[in-house]
């Protein structure tokens, strides 16, 4: 399994310690973007763009806001963003069993069942898995209980008595996934996120952890997860898909994550099952 994927360390100071300059000037720089190049994205000047960043001129909520949007800056770091400036945040943090999210949680339900028998979940920041279909019901199928209170994707996946010992490149498939916390942790100031990461690294992989390649070459168009379900390999190319300009935290950081199957044997595999 898998999580929406992120970006390389960016520099984020506590909301309102330093002022909102050295916040845009971080996701400025890791954008690779000058001065110049965002003034002109934001209809503002290079002299303006500098002396925010410098604390001498400070910005109007709405360009606050105009510059976060030009930088591609996640929702809830914009909500910093405002605060570091003085203002309130803009975007609230819906809890997922709010009423007010009912339609969401029912379209989430409808697509992963719509996906089957193919695997589907849905996770939140945190790996956190908040919905899942009968796909994904199998290939846990044997997992110890401890590990499903609650379920966490990279936990499940990971963890020496979770999937870890059934996938066959699980070498290949945990830098990836490592690799995608690790540009996760850049974008969320989470301690919790901080934790599992340090969690999961920290597990042992075995010296004699299965080889990367299968026994009979196949073409694959993307790195597959290639995992043992009764006797048979399965391999699976994972997508992963998240809300266009969401106006919610919680609806920003969640993400569909969806296994297609990487071969024909897997996907008649599946079918059969399915009747």
């Amino acid at each position: 399994m898998t999580m929406v994927a992120t970006e390389a360390s960016v520099s984020t100071a506590t909301p309102g310690s330093k002022g909102v300059g050295p916040l845009l000037r971080a996701w400025r720089e890791r954008r690779r973007v000058s001065q110049l190049e965002l003034a002109l994205r934001a209809d503002s000047s290079a002299r303006h763009i500098s002396f925010v960043e410098t604390g001498r001129s400070r910005p109007s909520e709405e360009m606050v806001l105009r510059l976060a949007e030009h930088l591609d800056v996640p929702v809830r770091e914009r909500n910093a963003l405002l605060l570091a400036a003085g203002y309130a945040p803009r975007y609230p943090e819906t809890p997922l069993d709010d009423p007010a999210l009912d339609a969401l949680r029912d379209g989430m339900e409808r697509l992963i069942q719509g996906y089957e028998p193919y695997p589907a979940l849905v996770v939140d920041a945190g790996y956190t898995v908040v919905a899942a279909n009968r796909g994904i019901t199998m290939l846990l199928d044997g997992i110890p209980d401890k590990l499903l209170q609650p379920p966490n994707a990279m936990r499940l996946t990971l963890h020496p008595e979770g999937l870890a010992p059934r996938i066959r490149n699980l070498r290949e498939w945990r830098g990836h996934l490592v690799a995608q916390m690790e540009r996760q942790l850049a974008l969320h100031r989470s301690d919790q996120l901080r934790a599992l990461y340090e969690e999961v690294t920290a597990y042992p992989v075995p010296e004699n952890a299965p080889g990367e390649e299968p026994e009979e070459p196949v073409p694959y168009f993307a790195l597959p997860m290639r995992v043992e379900h009764e006797g048979r390999i399965l391999s699976f190319v994972s997508s992963i898909s998240t809300f266009n300009t969401p106006m919610d935290v919680t609806v920003a950081e969640l993400a569909i994550e969806t296994f297609l199957p990487a071969d024909p044997a897997t996907a008649k595999y599946l079918q059969t099952l399915a009747g």
